[in-house]
């Protein structure tokens, strides 16, 4: 009762003019911000940290909050339009979204992602009200056992089910692991494929490999095939959700939160691993598994709607321990620390003004999320009637454009064409792309967790499954290992079963 009493009050805070105000800027700048590659929601934080000096620290957190939101929905609409991800929490957005977009349904792609961006948040932000000490309480008893074996769990589910075939799959997730070894050793310091290469030795931002995997992989897949197929423009198609689009929809829309929110409040989580994982779970459960990498709707509404519960869950350890488990909470951390704030346990009774307003402000910021964002739909598919040599040539600019701008390196732009080639490659061997972005991504934190439990076990493999909650994520994996045998023994043992009956 207390904590609903408080965001009454937060909302008193929120619906100021000059607050609703700087939350419009900030979901308009995130979207606008999103829809560039390579310039994610973290990035425009860090980069409107300087210009926001001179306003108070409510305006400036709800306008942080604000770009967030709009920029992992903005980080969707390239994903899904130009196959282009803004954010890697939008990487599994191109998946389905844009295969209905180049079939004519991006409209109904965006609108799935809008409406899944609002009901996660709306859902998510409920539940931050409800559980944040819950959450808090569970987050500090998770060790390094449970999170490597949560990202093996991240590494096997999606390689598992992606692909024609799981060779392929881990293959494709082998590509993305060596990727993800290039750098320095977090540990040691030694430097490992880098070739001698200073570029290389802080590693290959995952924001460059999803760019070239998707982005320039895709343009260079479409242009050497460009002139046996067809040069006209990408059809638009009509506006707006179906009954039967919305009869697909609203379950992944509601399981999207069970998923993204624990994740999203766990350290180390962050919007990846549920993104994935709730692909998965809707291609298991869906109807229509034959549509799944042909554009399944399903595979778009579940994921965007994990994906903004996990942007409520990311602040819970923010508020509540102090712990950011993202990027664009470590820059929003970075915001607090500004103005003289220290997020922890005693936040909310220090600056219960700020907390609650800022809360009650992500309500007010997904209502002005969906209106803005679901008119325009229709708009942004337009997008598409460009003809496809200058559509991909502008996906290329950008795509350019975004990897320059991660550090300022011409080196950059070199290893985007690389990474754009192998992108081509993994298309003409039928190689999945997701399970490689995965493994950039989650690899080097997974190797770090590793080793740390096996520090703390003194080098000892059973200090990696030493905890009741890594045990029971071990019999997950090596239950989705070995569904498929078990089902093919049952299925064939049913097979012997009905020609033995049918001998007399």
């Amino acid at each position: 009762m207390d904590s609903f009493t408080s965001l009454i009050d937060g909302f008193g805070t929120a619906l100021t003019p000059a607050h609703l105000l700087w939350a419009a800027v900030g979901v308009l700048l995130g979207t606008a911000i999103g829809v560039l590659p390579g310039i994610g929601p973290a990035m425009a934080v860090a980069l409107l940290l300087p210009v926001t000096y001179g306003l108070e620290p409510t305006a400036a957190l709800i306008m942080f909050a604000g770009i967030y939101y709009g920029g992992m929905f903005g980080g969707s609409t390239t994903s899904i339009l130009l196959n282009t991800p803004g954010e890697s929490a939008a990487v599994v957005a191109a998946i389905e979204g844009h295969p209905m977009a180049t079939s004519g349904r991006g409209p109904q792609a965006l609108a799935a992602a809008a409406i899944g961006h609002f009901a996660g948040g709306m859902i998510g932000t409920i539940l931050l009200v409800a559980l944040a000490p819950v959450i808090a309480d569970l987050a500090v008893d998770i060790g390094a056992p449970d999170y490597f074996a949560l990202m093996v769990l991240a590494f096997i589910a999606v390689t598992s089910v992606l692909g024609r075939s799981r060779i392929r799959g881990f293959a494709s997730l082998l590509i993305g692991l060596t990727i993800g070894l290039v750098g320095l050793d977090q540990m040691t310091g030694q430097e490992r494929l880098t070739f001698g290469s200073l570029q290389l030795a802080d590693g290959i931002d995952v924001i460059i490999v999803a760019v070239g995997l998707f982005a320039v992989g895709e343009a260079l897949w479409v242009a050497a095939r460009l002139r046996s197929g067809n040069q006209g423009p990408i059809p638009v198609g009509r506006p707006w959700l179906a009954r039967s689009d919305v009869r697909r929809t609203w379950r992944p829309w509601l399981r999207g939160p069970a998923i993204g929110f624990p994740f999203g409040a766990i350290p180390a989580g962050g919007a990846e691993i549920p993104t994935f994982l709730s692909y998965v779970t809707e291609k298991k459960l869906s109807k229509h598994t034959d549509e799944f990498g042909k554009g399944a709707i399903e595979g778009v509404a579940g994921p965007e709607s994990a994906a903004s519960a996990s942007a409520a869950g990311t602040l819970v350890s923010m508020l509540t321990l102090g712990l950011p488990t993202t990027a664009t909470a470590a820059v929003m951390l970075a915001a607090f620390q500004q103005y003289g704030i220290q997020p922890g346990p005693l936040l909310f009774d220090r600056e219960p003004d700020l907390v609650w307003g800022l809360i009650a402000s992500l309500f007010v910021g997904m209502f002005l999320l969906l209106l803005i964002n679901l008119p325009l739909a229709p708009v942004w598919a337009k997008l598409l009637r460009i003809p496809r040599p200058y559509l991909y040539a502008g996906i290329l600019f950008f795509a350019a454009v975004g990897a320059y701008a991660v550090s300022g390196e011409a080196a950059d732009l070199v290893i985007l064409l690389v990474i754009g080639l192998i992108g081509l490659g993994m298309r003409r061997y039928g190689l999945p792309v997701l399970p490689a972005i995965i493994g950039v991504i989650l690899g080097p934190a997974a190797e770090q967790q590793m080793r740390r439990a096996l520090q703390l076990s003194d080098g000892s493999l059973s200090g990696l499954v030493n905890t009741p909650f890594a045990v029971t994520l071990y019999a997950v994996i090596a239950l989705i290992l070995l569904w498929p045998l078990v089902g093919r023994l049952l299925s064939r043992d049913a097979g012997r079963a009905r020609r033995g009956s049918r001998t007399p």
